[in-house]
């Protein structure tokens, strides 16, 4: 049976993403001091930040992926669901599911809301195309704190 859902268009233009006014300065510093070390991802996250519609902090939408979050994705083409915290590099830690912001991945979920698709090229140069299906506090996802 196809479903609704399978049907529905993907199109080629990126999603709209959101980034709060209090994590943009801390972002646009990370990308700063990434130039020299990785200039690619560096670069991708300046692109999706000067895209980004920034809000102050307590007008966030809570279904919006930020830093210190617990989303799950979908690959479209297997679909295969994971569930990763989004954190900053010194942060991550990926037998525990911490993705650092300044990953492919990372990057392609910072900003979106839930359900939006996108395409994620992995570092291979493979082109992806993935759904964020959920966006969870750490806490309401039961991280304990000072481990997000």
């Amino acid at each position: 049976m196809v479903t609704a859902s399978s049907q529905l268009p993907i199109s080629t233009r990126r999603p709209k993403i959101v980034i709060s006014a209090a994590s943009l300065p801390r972002l646009e510093a990370l990308a700063e001091r990434f130039l020299e070390r990785d200039p690619a991802m560096a670069g991708r996250l300046l692109d999706e930040l000067a895209r980004a519609r920034i809000v102050d902090q307590h007008k966030m939408p809570a279904n919006v992926a930020a830093i210190g979050n617990v989303v799950t994705y979908r690959d479209r083409t297997t679909g295969e669901e994971r569930t990763v915290t989004l954190v900053f590099p010194g942060e991550a830690d990926i037998a525990h599911q911490k993705v650092s912001i300044m990953t492919p991945i990372g990057i392609a979920l910072i900003g979106l809301k839930e359900g939006a698709s996108f395409y994620w090229d992995t570092r291979e140069g493979e082109r992806r195309m993935l759904t964020l299906v959920r966006v969870a506090s750490a806490v309401s996802a039961g991280v304990p704190q000072g481990e997000s």
